[in-house]
């Protein structure tokens, strides 16, 4: 390879220096030739920088190069012995046709030629050989395997583009952290164009490499995702979902999900018709497909305007249809999709409600087997549902579902589990029965109080706790339980700062306002009172109207110790 790289540089040479003559001597075309000129000398310019470089001999990309820049020249040079004439009589038009394809394939040899220089690899022996970088490896090392590999992809034939894509997938499948310099060494806008590759026999190929490659750069983080947007990759990926086949759908739809996590890049999925493209994705049938477009369907209910395009296009329905999938991945997407939707305005919730979701939901609650964060989802969703009277008289009438709401406090799973469970129970019009039922959570409820994050979960708890202590055996027994005594008073301490105050507050008026004498001196042995005289100076809600209800029986003290707990 060494003799035949030096032996067509040589020949190139020789030709560039007959045609820089040539194109002074012409007499047609003047106007083209004088372009034509220039890129002569660009070259002439460039293969000296090539030939003084230590390597290029050794360069794969030379012997795939020079010889297509020989042809190119030797035709061009054919053309200029027909222009030495000013009466030029041949066919005008064909000679600028073929004038004009000569100029194309100089400039993209030339850009070619300019590409390879800079990238420095003609200074280094492993140039011939792609050494593959690990994960331990200097950035600098990194730095110039990549400007390597990216100079391959754009230069090289097939071939080399798919040996390149290959080395680059294993990079990013081995070593995440490159993403970041691939990002910003590599040339992502050309790797965004190999989606769009046209080659009979290695289409397929180079564009499911190359949408991997993609999907792991956006899978990597947010500054590699961030550029894969900017350089335009969203709309053609959004096309290879639509048109590609079944690989290139489900690595595309991979890297929208990705994409589409960023709420500043979900709106422009709308843009470019791409909620019909995941919507008709949902419906393929192909689950590799469905659980990355379910995914970005998800991301992109959060923007308005795009939750108007899903209700028109009928996103509800299907997301309805695919909690039946069977696949958890798609139902837990789906569920938190209907989630977003049900919680954003009236009309979706309609629809949901309309598609008869509120039991698929309910039955994914009641369900021990069902998956924790498909759970969290399913309780949102049922949570924004029960805002409709229709919904809550459902809900309060299901006994296995209320039951299953105190289970859920009590089992200490997920924040937003309790969460969402304790809103449910604060909410809905709970009978006593049922109250009763699930009185056992009460002490989870008042150590939930204890959490600052996230935010309106002491609320939440707080509303529960006021709501289950209208029945007296559940005042009873929270009376009774020493720790849930002691950490309700510890709510109430001024020094707490971690704790918003009008929460244990109103719960110690539901104590004391359904509670006798006996529940009164419980509170006041423990502290709270001296707390709640300390905040009602402090005008934190409720807490004026709390002491007065302690200091209702103040004269009576002795009657105070006399009682006993049938005074509840």
């Amino acid at each position: 390879m060494h003799n035949s790289i030096t032996t067509t540089l040589n020949h190139i040479t020789r030709l560039l220096s007959l045609l820089l003559l040539s194109s002074l001597a012409v007499k047609s075309f003047l106007g083209r030739w004088h372009i034509l000129r220039t890129k002569i000398s660009q070259l002439h310019n460039a293969l000296a920088l090539i030939s003084s470089s230590p390597h290029f001999s050794q360069n794969q990309l030379l012997s795939s190069l020079l010889p297509n820049l020989l042809s190119c020249l030797q035709r061009l040079n054919a053309l200029s012995q027909q222009c030495l004439d000013h009466t030029f009589n041949g066919g005008k038009l064909l000679m600028q046709s073929d004038l004009d394809m000569c100029s194309s394939s100089l400039s993209d040899l030339l850009h070619h030629l300019d590409l390879l220089i800079k990238s420095g690899v003609l200074h280094h022996s492993t140039a011939l050989v792609l050494s593959h970088p690990g994960p331990n490896s200097h950035k600098d090392d990194l730095a110039f395997f990549l400007r390597d590999l990216f100079t391959r992809l754009q230069i090289g034939g097939p071939d080399f583009k798919k040996q390149a894509l290959h080395s680059l997938v294993l990079l990013l499948q081995n070593d995440p952290k490159a993403a970041a310099v691939v990002a910003t060494e590599g040339d992502l806008a050309y790797l965004i164009q190999l989606l769009d590759f046209t080659n009979t026999n290695h289409q397929d190929v180079v564009r499911e490499l190359a949408a991997l490659a993609i999907s792991l750069l956006c899978a990597a983080g947010d500054s590699p995702r961030k550029i894969v947007f900017e350089e335009g990759g969203l709309g053609p990926l959004l096309r290879l979902i639509d048109t590609g086949s079944v690989v290139l759908r489900e690595r595309a739809a991979m890297a929208v999900e990705m994409i589409t996590s960023d709420p500043e890049n979900a709106w422009a999925i709308s843009a470019y018709g791409g909620v019909s493209i995941l919507i008709s994705s949902c419906e393929s049938g192909h689950q590799s497909i469905q659980i990355p477009a379910v995914g970005a369907i998800r991301n992109i209910s959060v923007i308005e305007d795009v939750r108007v395009s899903l209700a028109e296009e009928g996103a509800v329905p299907l997301l309805v249809s695919l909690i039946s999938s069977g696949n958890h991945q798609i139902v837990s997407r789906a569920v938190d999709t209907i989630a977003v939707l049900s919680s954003s305005d009236r009309h979706l919730r309609d629809l949901v409600i309309r598609e008869n979701c509120l039991q698929r939901l309910v039955q994914m609650v009641l369900k021990s087997s069902t998956p924790t964060c498909t759970l969290e989802h399913s309780l949102r969703a049922v949570l924004s549902l029960s805002s409709y009277d229709p919904v809550s008289r459902t809900l309060t009438s299901s006994t296995p579902f209320v039951m299953r709401l105190g289970e859920l406090i009590k089992l200490g799973g997920t924040c937003s589990i309790q969460h969402s469970s304790a809103s449910l129970i604060g909410s809905l019009l709970i009978s006593e029965s049922s109250k009763r039922a699930i009185g056992s959570c009460i002490g989870a409820l008042v150590k939930l109080m204890e959490s600052p994050k996230p935010v309106g979960l002491q609320e939440a708890a707080g509303k529960a706790l006021v709501s289950l202590l209208s029945v007296r055996s559940n005042r009873r027994d929270l009376i009774e339980d020493d720790k849930s005594v002691t950490r309700l008073v510890k709510l109430l301490d001024p020094r707490n700062e971690a704790v918003a105050k009008e929460f244990p507050v109103m719960v110690a008026c539901a104590l004391r306002a359904g509670g006798g004498n006996v529940c009164r001196k419980r509170l006041v042995d423990a502290g709270a009172y001296v707390h709640l005289q300390s905040l009602a100076g402090m005008d934190v809600a409720g807490a004026k109207k709390a002491v007065q209800k302690f200091a209702g029986a103040g004269s009576k003290l002795k009657s105070i110790f006399s009682r006993t707990w049938r005074d509840y």
